[in-house]
């Protein structure tokens, strides 16, 4: 990952506090819930391609690739209906 931009950001104190309890709520750092909010609404604007959100290993095969999303599926839908009978 890229090394981050670091700069100094004025804000109301109002606001300030606004984003520290969202952040909280989050249980996210004041820095992270700003970088957030500014990555979602930046990309909303069409300003910032979104990125992936899974990257299959490299060294993986694609016929291996399949097989696991194939049981990541299985897994997923086993526990739904565990958790719906419980």
């Amino acid at each position: 990952m890229p090394e981050s931009k670091r700069f100094l950001l004025r804000l109301d104190p109002r606001l300030f506090e606004a984003l520290r309890r969202w952040a909280d709520e989050d249980l996210r750092s004041i820095n992270a819930q700003i970088e957030y909010l500014l990555t979602d609404q930046a990309r909303r604007a069409g300003r910032l391609a979104r990125q992936s959100t899974r990257r299959p290993p490299r060294d993986m095969p694609p016929d291996e690739l399949d097989a696991e999303a194939a049981a990541m599926f299985d897994e997923a839908q086993e526990k739904s209906a565990a958790e719906t009978r419980d």
